[in-house]
């Protein structure tokens, strides 16, 4: 019976006993109160299957008088496991070659937000020039010179990623960038992510402070249906800037979210199919949700008409809109907050008017595990008092 590739640590074969140590895989075995151990490499699959075999060949040679006391004949003056030498060496290919190899294979399976994350990451090692090397913790401190912490440790996670890749396609031998990034410090919000939740009152004032804006030159009342939307259906915002009116129901009672619009480092626009997890999601409305799109609703609709465009007919630009409608109008309000807090504010007030967080994982696209680590043990928390 061939035998399991399981191995616990410690295994009998005969007479003889199959180990773990010290990074090693050993035979031992006792004959006439004399105990003999064989090395026979370190501890991998190839040197354990070695061990079996000779662990087999040696328990024969005990029962048939044959055994070679010497140790000769089993090896032992002999490496045991042969290691594959991959075909091309760490000196034969430089970081930057590899880099592009990855790229080349990564970049076409990859969302437009992600393929821009890479090129932008490429733009960093450019500055890098010679000091680009399989010297990580050269690589790291160079980076951590010109650039920030954060940044650095993000890198270092893309090339221990690229290292990985040409260990599988036989490129290297080695990830010399392995683990360095989990021994840099992570931002506050990775470390602790906490949602910043509008009060029902900020949300309301927030929808109001945009439908009433009357500055003279561009006012910013136009903006105020997304900002509503974003408020009562808890949808990342990019997936209302890319949402087109064939999406919606001819009564407006429901939606499909099936992609977005990203905006890119160079301030391009570009469709991104799917959710961030790849998924397409169909959801039913609010009331209020779909008085709003049946109040901004075209007669003569066609569905891949934008639902929330820009006062000249595009898409919104998430960065500029950002940095100039939202800030102007909220921070008197709230400050220091995002349209992705308006995301925030919906699922917390869904999970404080007792909607199960399966069911709000399911409209918001991500995962109960989520939900209930960032904002409703929080709110759980923040809710207890200690008894008297």
């Amino acid at each position: 019976m061939a035998q399991s590739n399981f191995f616990a640590g410690k295994e009998r074969l005969g007479k003889i006993t199959i180990e773990r140590f010290r990074e090693s895989i050993r035979l031992r075995w006792t004959i006439k109160s004399k105990t003999y151990s064989l090395t026979v490499g370190r501890d991998s699959r190839d040197a354990l299957i070695a061990a079996r075999a000779k662990a087999q060949v040696i328990d024969s040679d005990i029962t048939f008088e044959r055994f070679d006391p010497t140790l000769q004949k089993y090896g032992k003056s002999q490496p045991t496991v042969l290691e594959l030498v991959s075909p091309i060496q760490v000196s034969e290919i430089k970081l930057r070659q590899l880099w592009d190899k990855f790229l080349d294979d990564r970049l076409p399976n990859l969302k437009p937000k992600s393929q821009d994350e890479y090129r932008k990451f490429t733009k960093l090692l450019d500055k890098l020039g010679e000091n680009l090397t399989f010297d990580g913790l050269k690589t790291k401190n160079v980076l951590l010179n010109i650039t920030t912490t954060d940044q650095t440790r993000r890198m270092l996670q893309y090339l221990s990623a690229c290292c990985n890749w040409g260990i599988k396609h036989r490129l290297i031998a080695d990830n010399p960038y392995r683990g360095l990034s989990s021994e840099m410090p992570k931002r506050q919000s990775i470390v602790n992510p906490t949602p910043d939740a509008f009060t029902p009152d900020e949300r309301d004032a927030v929808i109001h402070a945009f439908k009433h804006d009357q500055r003279h030159g561009l006012s910013y009342n136009h903006y105020a249906a997304i900002v509503e939307f974003w408020f009562f259906t808890g949808c990342r915002p990019s997936e209302a800037i890319g949402f087109m009116w064939g999406k919606v129901s001819q009564d407006c009672t429901s939606v499909i979210f099936d992609g977005s619009i990203q905006t890119l480092a160079d301030g391009s626009q570009v469709w991104s199919e799917g959710s961030k997890n790849n998924k397409s999601r169909a959801i039913a409305l609010s009331k209020r949700v779909q008085s709003l799109l049946l109040s901004i609703k075209p007669e003569n609709v066609k569905p891949n008409t934008l639902v929330f465009p820009s006062p000249t007919g595009k898409p919104i630009n998430y960065n500029n809109f950002t940095k100039r409608a939202w800030h102007t109008i909220v921070d008197p309000i709230k400050p220091n907050t995002t349209p992705y807090n308006c995301r925030d504010t919906f699922i917390t007030l869904q999970l404080l008017n007792g909607v199960p967080s399966a069911v709000i994982a399911k409209w918001c696209d991500t995962s109960t595990q989520m939900i209930d680590k960032n904002y409703a043990d929080k709110l759980k928390l923040s809710q207890l008092r200690p008894i008297d």
